[in-house]
């Protein structure tokens, strides 16, 4: 006997969104359900492509649409119906800021490291090098050709391992030239960069910000919806008083801070095998405690991770002990991006200041609409 479309939909209440805790069906995250020639099709309200949990919700999907008899054929399609954008940057699906307040924390070591994790993880992904006074994205991704013009005259990205790659240093004409701009200027190239160059379809742009909160942080908060923000630190203590600083500058926008990364965490001698801290330890840990947000991750001093000014990303690196915490913070960044998401959806966000009880939360992701198959 063939199991209906409303028996499947019961079913499907069985499962448990393992972030969230509340079942999908509750969630609304199923859009729609059909049973046809014995074969199920499912349409989920997910925005978030590849990120672990949710590859673990369409595995427990696709179970029990097996256990019911049925083959599942599962496609993502989350737009303007769920309150996701689909004005600004329409083919981007979601935009992750990478922070910091003040510079030398390595930002864009993790941001590039970042964009190329995600897209070893098999996403589309760009990269935006909005660091105006000191691009050097390329550096750690080296891109393998100038950007190029469209027919219609926009910028068109290289890329670098797959990610297309977009910074100031293609715009000076010598590498030791300085971007010498005044606020109006920065804003005029940050629209530039949105506006004017061809991403194409992305499932993640990520956004190497300058360090510290001025007009290229505002410029973009006030252009494009940030699905959230990753804040980098080390353990100095200077560091870590100016990253509360860029903290405060993304929830008054009601920008979700998906957590802090401290790099630089602790430096593990080769020779004597003892563990050192030169920029002090628990820096970051007390930001989190503070604001109840979430520790990325903590990445040693390593010359593997940028400490040498090398070029090429860690996570790409199969040999480097540096590669697997990397990695990890990679997948919960998209884990984090997928849970706010989801709740977006479920209307269970609430926009606040982190100083308040709950989680920090905010705008959300844009949406190209109908997604991949999962």
């Amino acid at each position: 006997m063939t199991v209906s479309e409303d028996e499947l939909r019961e079913r499907l209440a069985a499962i448990e969104d393992p972030l969230v805790g509340e079942d999908i069906v509750s969630m609304g995250l199923v859009n729609d359900v059909r049973v046809d020639d014995g074969t199920a099709s499912i349409s989920l309200a997910f925005n978030t492509p590849y990120a672990p949990a949710e590859l673990e919700i369409g595995q427990a999907i696709r179970d029990v649409v097996a256990d019911a008899g049925l083959e599942p054929d599962l496609y993502a399609e989350a737009g303007a119906d769920h309150g996701f954008d689909e004005e600004v940057m329409p083919n981007v699906r979601n935009v992750i800021a990478v922070a910091s307040g003040k510079g030398g924390v390595g930002k864009t070591t993790v941001a590039a490291n970042l964009a190329a994790g995600l897209e070893q993880l098999g996403a589309r992904v760009g990269l935006l090098d909005a660091d105006i006074h000191g691009p050097n994205a390329p550096r750690v991704l080296p891109v393998e050709s100038d950007p190029g013009i469209t027919p219609d005259e926009k910028l068109a990205p290289p890329t670098a391992d797959g990610v297309k790659v977009m910074s100031m240093s293609f715009l000076i004409g010598e590498q030791d030239d300085p971007a010498i701009l005044r606020g109006p200027m920065v804003n005029n190239v940050m629209t530039h960069f949105f506006e004017n160059v061809e991403w194409g379809a992305l499932d993640y742009l990520v956004v190497d910000l300058p360090p510290g909160t001025g007009d290229a942080s505002l410029d973009l908060l006030q252009t494009l919806p940030v699905a959230g923000v990753v804040i980098v630190t080390t353990p100095q203590q200077m560091a870590v008083d100016d990253a509360r600083k860029g903290l405060r500058l993304f929830t008054k926008h009601n920008t979700p801070v998906l957590g802090i990364v401290e790099n630089m965490s602790a430096y593990h001698c080769p020779n004597c095998g003892d563990v050192h801290d030169p920029f002090g330890r628990g820096g970051a840990a007390e930001i989190c405690e503070d604001y109840g947000i979430e520790l990325l991750g903590s990445l040693p001093i390593h010359e593997d991770f940028g400490a040498d000014g090398s070029a090429d990303p860690v996570v790409k690196d199969a040999d480097s002990p540096v590669r697997e915490p990397t990695r990890e913070l990679v997948a919960d960044v998209a884990d984090r991006i997928g849970e706010i998401n989801r709740r977006k959806v479920a209307g269970l966000l609430e926009v606040g200041d982190p100083t308040d009880e709950g989680e920090p939360d905010g705008p959300s992701p844009t949406e190209p609409g109908p997604g991949p198959k999962l």
